[in-house]
C-alpha cells in the first residue's frame, strides 16, 4: 500500500492545525486520540487509528508542558504511526512501537519552534517601541506559522519517506525486531494506564477498581459494559455524598424530625 499525495497533505496539515490549537484556542486538535482517529479516517481504518491513538493518550495524561518545558509530541506521532501501521501491514502494535520513539524525538522540533519565536518576539518587542502595529502583527502571524511547521514538516517528511522506505525496510526487518516492537507496543497500553493510575486517588476508591477489573478480566464484561457500571457507581457516590452534606448541614436530622 502507497501513501496518496492527498492523503500526505491532509496529515501534514492536521499537524499544522493541531499544534496552533493547542497554543490559540484548546478545542483538543492536539490530542493523540483525536490525531489518530483522524489519521485513521484519512487511511481508511478508523478502528486502527483509534487504538493508536488511545495508547498514545494514555501516556499523556496528567502530563502537561508547564511553563517552557517540552513534553513528547505524540499528536504527531499518533499520525505518523497510524499512516506508516496501516502502511507496513504489522498491525497495531508495530504502529504504536513506531509512534513512541517518533514521539520522543519531536521533542527536539518542540525545542527548536519555541527558539525560533524567541526571535519574533524579540522582533516584536522592537517594533511596539516603535508604535509599529502592522510589524507586530507580522511578527506574531510569522510565530503561528513557526509552530505549525515545527510539526507539518516532521509529519511529511516521515510520511514522504516512510510510503517507500517503511514497506521495503519492513520486508528487510529481522523477525527479533519486529516481534520486540509488536511485545512493546502490546505492553504500552498498560504503561499508560499505570501512568494514570498514578495520577488519580486510588487508594481511596480501591473498592471500584477491584469491582471493575473483576467485571473486565473475569466475567468478560465489554468495556461499554464496565464503563456504564462505572457511571452508575460514581452517580451512587455522588448521590450519597450529597445526602451526607445535607445531613451535616440540617445537624443530622432526618425528614420524619
Amino acid at each position: 500500500m502507497e501513501l496518496s499525495v492527498i492523503q500526505i497533505i491532509l496529515l501534514a496539515l492536521y499537524a499544522f492545525v493541531a499544534i496552533n490549537d493547542q497554543i490559540h484556542s484548546d478545542f483538543g486538535l492536539n490530542r493523540p486520540l483525536l490525531a489518530g482517529c483522524f489519521a485513521g479516517i484519512v487511511m481508511g481504518d478508523l478502528a486502527f487509528g483509534l487504538t493508536v491513538g488511545a495508547t498514545l493518550q494514555l501516556m499523556v495524561l496528567g502530563v502537561s508542558n508547564f511553563g517552557g518545558s517540552s513534553i513528547p509530541d505524540f499528536m504527531s506521532a499518533a499520525l505518523i504511526g497510524t499512516a506508516l501501521g496501516v502502511i507496513s501491514g504489522q498491525g497495531e502494535e508495530f504502529g504504536i512501537g513506531l509512534a513512541v520513539p517518533a514521539g520522543m524525538l519531536l521533542v527536539q522540533i518542540d525545542v527548536l519552534a519555541r527558539f525560533a519565536n524567541t526571535f519574533f518576539q524579540h522582533q516584536a518587542d522592537k517594533y511596539a517601541e516603535e508604535v509599529n502595529l502592522k510589524k507586530i502583527e507580522l511578527m506574531n502571524i510569522l510565530g503561528v506559522f513557526m509552530w505549525g511547521l515545527s510539526r507539518a514538516i516532521p509529519v511529511f517528511i516521515c510520511l514522504i519517506l516512510g510510503s517507500k522506505v517503511v514497506t521495503s525496510f519492513v520486508s528487510y526487518f529481522p523477525v527479533w525486531l519486529s516481534s520486540g516492537l509488536k511485545v512493546a507496543g502490546g505492553l504500552l497500553p498498560a504503561v499508560g494506564i499505570a501512568i494514570l493510575l498514578r495520577y488519580l486517588p486510588t487508594k481511596k476508591y480501591i473498592p471500584y477498581l477491584l469491582m471493575g477489573f473483576v467485571l473486565a478480566a473475569y466475567l468478560g464484561v465489554p468495556m461499554l459494559g464496565v464503563a456504564i457500571c462505572g457511571l452508575a457507581l460514581a452517580l451512587l457516590f455522588y448521590r450519597q455524598g450529597g445526602f451526607n452534606e445535607a445531613k451535616a448541614e440540617t445537624g443530622g436530622m432526618d425528614d420524619d424530625e
